[in-house]
């Protein structure tokens, strides 16, 4: 089930649940850990200081370090929206558009298909294949990504990797998104809260709760591509779209800011 019909109008309680049972296979965020309500009432928070006082979402932070010819990225990065939300638009199992689309109508990083391979509590490890979208010159494709996925719907963290990727021997990854508390200084001034409940309580209902999140990502081209100076080019064209899709990720995180 989406996490973001939530931040939607609320719709006919009938068609809320046929969409349920359509997509129980596939969840963005399992909803037996969170609340809906209190994340629509969340949502609301950052919608109603956005008109009075815009969040701003600085670019994400990106350290690259290589040796013996592996790359390792990491990422950090906050976004104004809560920690449901960011993890769905990681996932994004139903391919909703939060990546930019090209003059082909195609989204930078498409989501094809997703199946669900194994479900253990808040445990669950999906088969993905996504496609990303490339341009040179007058040229134009898509490379395909076959990704195995295990994700943690409770405390919103995943871990990635694939055997089967064009020009990569290796490429893996994990994720995680943790609550920030963005107003904790101005409204819980005697203590600072440690959980989501402790700042509900101390802000009255009233704090923001945003999105820190911390990504690692490994890869290491493959042969011939692992050569001078063809790695330099695949190293250099990797870490440019990535810093991309997280651009892409910051724009969408604004507009919903907007939108809701």
């Amino acid at each position: 089930m989406s996490v973001y019909p939530g931040f939607e109008a609320d719709q006919d309680q009938e068609e809320e649940e046929e969409e349920e049972h359509e997509q129980e296979e596939v969840f963005a965020v399992n909803p037996k850990y969170y609340d809906l309500a209190k994340l629509r009432k969340e949502v609301r928070l950052w919608s109603a200081a956005e008109k009075k006082h815009p969040w701003y979402d600085p670019p994400a932070k990106v350290k690259v370090k290589t040796e013996k010819g592996v790359c390792h990225l990491k990422i950090n990065f906050t976004l104004g929206l809560p920690p449901e939300g960011v993890y769905e638009m990681l996932t994004n199992p139903n391919n909703l558009p939060f990546f930019r689309e090209d003059k082909n109508g195609h989204q930078r990083l498409e989501n094809i298909s997703t199946k669900v391979l194994k479900k253990d509590g808040p445990r669950q490890i999906t088969k993905v294949e996504k496609a990303l979208t490339w341009n040179f010159l007058w040229l134009s494709g898509a490379i395909p990504i076959h990704l195995t996925i295990d994700e943690n719907h409770k405390n919103l963290s995943a871990t990635y990797t694939t055997k089967k990727m064009a020009l990569m021997k290796v490429f893996k990854g994990s994720w995680k998104v943790e609550p920030l508390f963005v107003d904790q200084e101005r409204l819980c001034k005697k203590k600072l809260p440690e959980s989501r409940k402790e700042y509900k309580r101390c802000s009255r209902g009233k704090g923001k709760v945003g999105s820190k999140v911390t990504m690692e990502q490994v890869f290491q081209p493959s042969w011939p591509f692992s050569m001078l100076p063809f790695s330099w080019f695949i190293r250099g064209i990797t870490i440019k779209t990535t810093k991309t899709l997280l651009e892409d990720l910051r724009k969408t995180s604004i507009q919903h800011r907007r939108a809701f």
